[in-house]
This record gives structure tokens, C-alpha cells and sequence, in this order.
């Protein structure tokens, strides 16, 4: 699959082939759904906690006599029955992880990929780079391309001038190639890539 390469302002600067095996899969909606779930699973803190009646600061007198007095039988004010009594199998700390083969994350990343291909949303860029860390001018050059909802994937570190300029436009983000998930690629309208990021995939999902 042969696409254009431009730069964040829309000015051409060639072509570049990208490998169908990474970007021309049939995308599986499957894959991609276990690989988002999988993906906020794991980010969960699990730190929901309630108390249970054995954790109830109470006296443990018995409240009122056995018989006699016409109502039900309770021996304790920590039951869940009362009013400022423990939980009934309320939530606890806990990890919301689960388990899923690194053949089927590489492989669910793929099928983002080319479901971003297929769509055309996908831009190649020849770097990522500024001059100086003005907001404006990154702003300017993607109101140029129409760029308002995109994550950006540059091959290795993120330039400081970039990612001061960037960090301060609504719905762009931007990643090293180690950070790519499938989650962000989904959840924007627009996958940029550097050429650099796109040798870094190829070389690491084939």
C-alpha cells in the first residue's frame, strides 16, 4: 500500500510503501474489542472497598431480649439489616487484570492498524519536529491539514519542542513508537506516523 508523506503543515515530501502484512489486514472487530478491554482493564485501580460487619466499629451486645418482643431476633446492630451496619458482599480491593497471549495483543495492534488504513485515516508525516515549542504555529499547520482529532506516533524520543507545542491542543496526543496501543489509535479519528515510526513497526510486527 503506497502513501503520500508529508509534513505537519501538508507540504509533500514524497511516498512510502507501507507493508500489507501490518497495514492491509481485513481488520477483526473481535480482536480489536478483546485488546481495548484488556487495555482498561489493566488500568483499573481496584480500589473500590466497603466495610463488612466484621469491620463495623460496634458494640457487640446483644440489642434486645430473645423473646418477648414481637419482632425478629437480631443479636447484633453490625448486621447489613441495620442502619450503619457492614455490606453484604460489597465491592473489595482487588485486580481487575486478566490474562491475554502477547500473540493476540501484536495481532489485535496489527488489525488496528489496517482498520485505521482502511478508513484512510491514516497520515504519514517525514518527522515530527519544531523549531521552537510554539503552540501557534503547530496549531496553525493543523487547521492547514484539517488535523483537529489525531494521535501522533513518532519513532524514538518525542522532540521537546513538539511535545511542549502539542501538549496544549484539545484531542491530538503524542507517543514514542514503544507507546502505541490500540486503545489510542481507536479512539482518534487520525493515526500520524512518522517515517520513522513506520520502519520502527514493520521491523517489529512482521
Amino acid at each position: 500500500m503506497k502513501i503520500d508523506v508529508t509534513s505537519f503543515d501538508g507540504q509533500a515530501a514524497g511516498s512510502i510503501e507501507l507493508s500489507d502484512e501490518v497495514f492491509g489486514l481485513e481488520p477483526r472487530a473481535d480482536l480489536i474489542h478483546r485488546m481495548i478491554r484488556w487495555q482498561l482493564a489493566k488500568r483499573r485501580a481496584g480500589t473500590h472497598a466497603v466495610k463488612n460487619r466484621a469491620e463495623i466499629a460496634r458494640t457487640g451486645k446483644k440489642m434486645y431480649k430473645q423473646k418477648g418482643t414481637g419482632g425478629a431476633r437480631h443479636g447484633s446492630a453490625r448486621v447489613p439489616q441495620f442502619r450503619g451496619g457492614g455490606r453484604a458482599f460489597g465491592p473489595q480491593v482487588r485486580s481487575h487484570e486478566h490474562d491475554l497471549t502477547k500473540k493476540v495483543r501484536a495481532l489485535a495492534l496489527k488489525h488496528a492498524l489496517s482498520a485505521k488504513a482502511k478508513d484512510g485515516g491514516i497520515i504519514v508525516w517525514e518527522t515530527a519536529e519544531l523549531d521552537a515549542p510554539k503552540t501557534k504555529v503547530l496549531a496553525s499547520g493543523f487547521a492547514k491539514t484539517g488535523l483537529a482529532n489525531a494521535i501522533i506516533i513518532v519513532g524514538g524520543d518525542v522532540q521537546n519542542n513538539f511535545a511542549l507545542a502539542a501538549r496544549n491542543i484539545p484531542q491530538i496526543d503524542v507517543l514514542p513508537v514503544e507507546g502505541v496501543n490500540v486503545y489510542d489509535i481507536i479512539r482518534r479519528e487520525k493515526l500520524v506516523l512518522t517515517r520513522a515510526a513506520v520502519d520502527a513497526l514493520e521491523a517489529r510486527l512482521k
